[in-house]
């Protein structure tokens, strides 16, 4: 869990920071939070940036099972390494998973840390996300986590996020993606694809937003489709231009899905 002491950190060292981001020409605060799409926008050169998941939640429930999860400081820490290039690396200090036999009221609970993500991003036009934007991502999972939670092996993806204006009020983003992942059985490797399409628009210091996720994973043994209806809502404080306190809220569109997922978190500009 993030102590209050790490949150009263972020945002004094962000302060100063946010008090001339806009007299230096610097880009649009921008954040990955808290939707499953990824942005174009690309860091300053020398900037970091902390987006952290406060808790995040999960449940999935068929009928012989219930898959609750969750997951607290969920961190995500991005740095401007050229113009065009940001560093990115994740990790989730502790989550949880439980599946409960709704027959014989068994109940599995693994927990732990999880695996460690180092990933980069690369602008291919407009790095500050205005008008069309096209960006590179790849991230590569290295097997870190606690022991039930740890992937078997390395894994990794690449994304192409887009960004496209619609008018001046609506903006249109793409987000797709292919992953090379464990096979379930721990034996090989498959590939995975991923869709995001969201849409989103502004009021005043809030910014609301609304995405359709499908995910196919062509897991050999078996394979499945995932796909959620997600919302989002974004409040920056009009005092604080480095700063975001985010929601997200999604549902399950099939069976492979989990039939709710919330999330509460935050982001700060460096």
């Amino acid at each position: 869990m993030i102590g209050r002491s790490f949150l009263a950190a972020l945002a004094l060292a962000g302060a100063a920071s946010a008090a001339t981001a806009q007299q230096t020409g610097e880009r649009p605060f921008c954040a990955d939070r808290p939707g499953k799409g990824t942005p174009t926008c690309i860091l300053d050169v020398g900037r970091w940036q902390a987006e952290v998941g406060l808790v995040d939640g999960a449940r999935q429930s068929d009928a012989g099972s219930r898959l609750e999860s969750e997951a607290w400081g969920d961190l995500f820490l991005r740095y401007g390494l050229t113009p065009l290039t940001e560093l990115q690396f994740g990790l989730t200090t502790w989550t949880r998973e439980a599946v409960t036999d709704k027959t014989t009221g068994n109940r599995d609970v693994v927990d732990g840390v999880s695996d460690l993500q180092i990933g980069f991003r690369h602008s291919l036009a407009n790095p500050d996300g205005s008008g069309v934007s096209i960006a590179l991502a790849g991230f590569i999972t290295a097997p870190t986590g606690s022991r039930d939670l740890r992937a078997d092996g390395f894994e990794g993806g690449v994304v192409v996020p887009i960004s496209l204006p619609l008018n001046d009020d609506w903006g249109l983003s793409l987000s797709p993606g292919v992953d090379i992942v464990a096979d379930s059985d721990g034996d090989g490797r498959h590939a995975a694809y991923t869709m995001v399409a969201g849409i989103g628009r502004g009021f005043g210091p809030w910014a609301l937003g609304a995405e359709i996720w499908i995910s196919r994973d062509d897991d050999p043994i078996e394979p499945t489709t995932q796909s959620t209806f997600d919302l989002t809502a974004v409040w920056s404080p009009p005092a604080m231009p480095d700063a975001q306190l985010d929601f997200g809220l999604n549902f399950g569109l099939n069976d492979d899905s989990p039939d709710v997922e919330f999330g509460v978190g935050v982001a700060r500009r460096f």
